[in-house]
């Protein structure tokens, strides 16, 4: 299957298909030096699949997690690429989760002002969302992306087979971010969260996100309207994460834990189910004034108001001001001892 994407410089493809990895060569130009970044969670013959398929590669294996997207490992990439003789006319491949996604694509974009970027995705959470949108970036100064581009891939390849290989909790962790779509954007999709197999419906899943993030990303690719449905739940999945230094809970866990409060109760009760099916927390151990004033240097705070993404019911939102009394409030309420 494929989905093209249009962006505002062109359009490209999302190969959806089991087995796809195979078949990069064919989706994907390689017939040059290519940079293929990867790290030390992803099984080795993944990016050894692509380098086959390469007529000259080198391999980059960063280390596992978000501590990796820093400037060093950026540096060091870079470092390769020159020592390696790359030029404007050869390409980056990104094989692995939202980490390797994300600081490829920045490389990319930076080295000789931009070379061709694809990525290869191999976590449900990166499958789903982070993989397409074109948003690359680094941290920095200990602040989440705060470093980065728009910069879209060339192509991207999604082979759902590459899930194989993963923990139950990482595979509930990219999850989290299909289920907030769901409540956002796709009741039908929800349905399928609440009443069907959630793994055996894996692939429906995958595609139904691809579409609802393709949609998104197309009608607002730099972030100043529609695509601010993305960030429902992020608020304080944000907060949690800054608490947390990114140690008890991945995003997706801090993802469901921000969903809660941000829906109307009768969303909420259908919700958290669906959560706990998932094996995903419903709660946290952090006060709600803790969290609270972290939220006062978001980026969507002005003053004492904070403007959050809310579900009334579910396939719909609102953008909803409130002042940070309510939004502590809702916080207490649902989701923090």
């Amino acid at each position: 299957m494929i989905i093209p994407v249009k962006t505002q410089t062109g359009t490209y493809n999302i190969y959806l298909e089991r087995g796809a990895l195979k078949n990069a060569g064919e989706y994907l130009d390689l017939k040059r030096k290519v940079l293929i970044v990867t790290d030390t969670g992803v099984p080795k013959e993944y990016a050894k699949t692509v380098a086959d398929a390469c007529s000259d590669a080198v391999i980059v294996t960063i280390n596992e997690g978000e501590k990796s997207k820093n400037i060093d490992t950026f540096k060091y990439l870079l470092e390769c690429m020159v020592e390696n003789n790359f030029t404007r006319t050869d390409c980056v491949v990104a094989v692995g989760g939202g980490v390797v996604g994300d600081l490829s694509g920045f490389v990319a974009s930076c080295y000789m002002r931009g070379v061709d970027f694809y990525n290869i995705p191999t976590t449900v959470l990166s499958q789903v969302d982070s993989s397409i949108g074109g948003k690359t970036a680094i941290d920095f100064s200990g602040i989440k992306n705060i470093v980065g581009a728009f910069y879209p891939p060339k192509a991207v390849i999604i082979d759902a087979d590459t899930l194989k290989t993963l923990p139950r909790r990482q595979i509930s962790n990219g999850l989290a971010e299909s289920v907030k779509m769901s409540l956002t954007s796709d009741s039908e999709l929800f349905e399928i969260f609440e009443n069907g197999d959630i793994y055996e419906n894996i692939d429906t899943i995958i595609e139904r996100s691809l579409r609802i993030k393709k949609y998104v990303v197309e009608e607002d690719e730099k972030e100043s309207g529609l695509r601010k449905i993305l960030n429902f739940g992020h608020t304080l999945a944000h907060a949690v994460e800054s608490v947390n230094e990114l140690e008890k809970y991945y995003h997706g866990e801090c993802v469901a834990i921000g969903m809660i409060p941000m829906c109307d109760e009768s969303v909420q009760k259908r919700l958290v189910p669906i959560l706990e099916k998932l094996g995903l927390p419903t709660e946290c151990e952090y006060s709600a004034d803790e969290l609270s004033e972290i939220c006062r240097h978001d980026k969507k705070a002005s003053g004492d108001d904070i403007t959050v993404v809310y579900v009334p019911e579910i396939g719909s939102y609102k953008l909803r001001k409130m002042p940070f009394a309510e939004f502590e409030k809702l916080v207490k309420e649902t989701l923090a001892k």
